[in-house]
């Protein structure tokens, strides 16, 4: 399993957002993409995702993805385990129900089970989001502002997600303007 990188630019709106970004992660690593608003944080991302072309280089990524987003991409109606089942069931991993168990027990989401997504805070909406990604079983994770919303026992939970994620083998790529404790990871500096 890995993600690499090469030499990729991005173009956004007619504007060079970033170029000449390089780096290779393997099974265990996680980089972190830093920089300001605006920059290309999350087209890098979204580049990764194959959600967006590279201007110029290429991507490998040998495994499956699983992509975090501004977006909860929960059905707003359903019952907040009701709704990570139904994308857990569309995942390649066996067992979506304990898989989603294994989520929303780590995210401490399980008071929670039955209340309708939209009924949820910010904060719980993001960690639900977090579960929905912990849940895929993807190798390869791709976390646009993961952190955001969360207050910092909910920041402790993501980390220890993420650690054990890698220590699983799993890679994770992280844009972030918020600290984030993911120890050895890669700085990509945009």
């Amino acid at each position: 399993m890995s993600l690499g990188f090469r030499d990729v630019a991005c173009v956004r709106g007619g504007r060079l957002l970033f170029s000449h970004v390089s780096f290779d992660l393997a099974a265990g690593d996680a980089a972190i993409v830093t920089g300001p608003n605006g920059v290309g944080k999350s087209s890098l991302i979204r580049i990764a995702a194959g959600l967006l072309a590279p201007f110029e280089g290429r991507v490998a990524c040998d495994g499956d993805k699983a992509l975090l987003t501004e977006a909860a991409a929960l059905d707003a109606e359903r019952p907040l385990v009701a709704a990570l089942r139904f994308w857990a069931s569309l995942d390649r991993a066996p067992d979506p129900d304990a898989r989603v168990a294994r989520a929303v027990r780590a995210l401490d989401l399980d008071a929670l089970a039955d209340i309708p997504i939209r009924l949820l805070s910010t904060g719980q909406r993001r960690r639900a989001s977090i579960a929905r990604v912990a849940a895929s079983e993807a190798p390869v994770w791709l976390l646009d502002e993961p952190a955001n919303g969360l207050d910092s026992v909910s920041v402790a939970r993501l980390e220890a997600v993420i650690a054990r994620h890698r220590a699983g083998g799993g890679i994770a790529l992280v844009a972030t303007h918020l600290p984030l404790g993911l120890p050895g990871a890669q700085e990509i500096a945009l």
